[in-house]
């Protein structure tokens, strides 16, 4: 028997990798990008101590977690100040550089009597942008030429100097460069289409190929996407009544009927198939909630049923142009905040009922094992009766560590799960594509412990592995705090997903009547 589970070992390695991974990339971007990685750094290092001692079979407690966690935020804002202090300064130094080129570009322009009209030398930057944008015209067969004028007409050099446009779609792409804060420039570029083409056509800042930033005009109804067709919606009660299914037949299985042969049976599970309901209405109405808020239309819920959990949560997709990251985090995050706490009352609850005995479930207590929270919080409640073969427990254990399960698989880093969509708001989106395809082969090495994540992985590697479309504003960056609350996130995932090592679990005395106390 294998002493230490090949997941915490695989999870270290692999944060190891991708501190290395960011080192190597954050040199060339001089102090910033090394401040940078120093913040990631500051993030990660409670996860690296944890795995650390984790895969070496030894356990640290809530109190030293949480000291863990707050001496890297108080590391993490430090150097968050650091960081912009040094942004500040650079930017004032470009901008001091860029003020001395424009005014050697006006001093060189002509103003004899010869040249009273005024026009720019014919190999100026000026007069080339403007020579090449009449030939361009001619180009944009889907684009109509009054409208492309127009568009041309909202860059300036104070926000976006354009240098090249390129036709895209039924739009255009205009390279060029930012001069000023994204959300700022972004802003005043939209009010200026919007205020010449009303809400004809969408604008984008993203990232190009060469990790600059460029402008995206679309027209609107290209950026919108209609996901509530009729076949949708078939598909979308088909995938209820299974997902009921599924969760009465878990219900009357916790109730004690193995088999249901009646359909009167049923009724035995429904409360605990509310329960899993509850749990999944409470994700839907907050991320419906939250997109309210920032004005983005999302699709219809499909349910993903769960002959093991009950469900699998459900994914809605965006229909709209998300208007910046922050929305997108925000949009991610609450349907995890919400379910999460909610599983993680009912979990104790539970847990509570079952120490003052009120448990009407027997189960074997190896069964803790299978999860680092769970198994910490029984520890904790139900003390030494983990000492014994099996132990009597509350349904609501069952019903708050599902929920949990539900709410950490939403929450791995991948495509548009909410992990997923948490990573691209932070990081990028070339991070997580990255953090996409380990999630995935994460998966596929805990198909040797669980047969379930190779199901799970099938779902996101065929349904959710592409990553959010292009935001409105791809540029502005995330506030610390939210930074902070994200990595949180995804710390919670792994504790509750990952198992406990036979040594913790013996030494937390987990399922054996020889353990020691902690």
């Amino acid at each position: 028997m294998i002493s230490t589970p090949l997941l915490p070992i695989t999870v270290f390695i692999l944060t190891l990798a991708l501190l290395g991974w960011g080192y190597f990339r954050s040199r060339k971007f001089g102090k910033l990008g090394l401040l940078s990685w120093l913040q990631f750094v500051a993030l990660m290092s409670p996860w690296l101590v944890y795995f650390g001692l984790f895969v070496s079979g030894v356990f640290i407690n809530f109190t030293t977690l949480l000291f863990l966690l707050l001496s890297s935020t108080i590391a993490y804002v430090a150097i968050s100040n650091q960081l912009r202090k040094a942004a500040t300064e650079e930017r004032s130094a470009i901008e001091q550089k860029l003020k001395k080129d424009l005014d050697a570009t006006a001093s060189d322009l002509p103003n004899s009597p010869d040249n009273s009209t005024n026009k720019p030398p014919v190999n100026s930057p000026i007069a080339v942008a403007m020579s090449q944008g009449k030939t361009q015209l001619k180009m944009f067969r889907a684009l109509p030429a009054e409208d492309m004028k127009l568009i041309q007409g909202i860059f300036g050099i104070e926000t976006y100097y354009v240098t090249e446009t390129i036709p895209y779609q039924e739009g255009a792409i205009f390279k060029g460069n930012l001069r000023g804060e994204p959300d700022v420039v972004h802003d005043r570029l939209t009010k200026s289409l919007s205020d010449r083409l009303s809400d004809k056509y969408n604008l984008f800042l993203v990232e190009g190929q060469d990790r600059k930033p460029v402008v995206i005009v679309l027209p609107s109804r290209v950026s919108n996407v209609d996901n509530n067709t009729i076949p949708q919606k078939v598909l979308i009660a088909v995938l209820i009544v299974a997902n009921g299914y599924t969760a009465l037949n878990l219900g009357a299985l916790v109730a004690g009927i193995p088999v249901v042969q009646e359909p009167q049976q049923y009724l035995v599970g429904l409360p605990f198939a509310l329960g899993i309901g509850a749990i999944l209405g409470v994700r839907e109405l907050a991320m419906r909630l939250m997109a309210k808020k920032y004005k983005v239309n999302m699709s219809l819920p499909f349910l993903l049923p769960s002959s093991q959990l009950g469900s699998f949560g459900a994914f809605s997709r965006v229909s709209s142009p998300l208007p910046h990251r922050l929305a997108l985090f925000d949009i991610a995050i609450a349907p995890a905040l919400a379910s999460g706490l909610l599983s993680l009352l009912m979990l104790l609850v539970g847990l509570r009922l079952s120490a003052i005995g009120m448990g009407s479930i027997d189960i074997p207590s190896q069964i803790f094992q299978a999860s680092v929270l769970a198994g910490t919080l029984a520890k904790l409640f139900l003390g030494e009766a983990l000492h014994n073969s099996f132990i009597s427990i509350h349904p609501l254990v069952v019903l708050g560590w599902l929920g949990s399960a539900i709410t950490a698989l939403n929450l791995m880093p991948a495509g548009q799960l909410d992990g997923g969509r948490i990573v691209q708001s932070i990081y990028g989106r070339r991070t997580a594509s990255v953090t996409t395809v380990l999630t995935l082969i994460f998966l596929v090495i805990a198909t040797v412990i669980n047969p379930l994540a190779l199901y799970w992985g099938g779902i996101v590697l065929i349904l959710l592995r592409d990553l959010e479309r292009p935001m409105l504003n791809e540029l502005s960056e995330l506030d610390g705090d939210r930074e902070a609350l994200g990595v949180v996130a995804l710390f919670w995932m792994l504790i509750t997903l990952l198992p406990l090592t036979s040594g913790v679990a013996e030494r937390l005395g987990i399922g054996s009547s020889g353990g020691l106390l902690p």
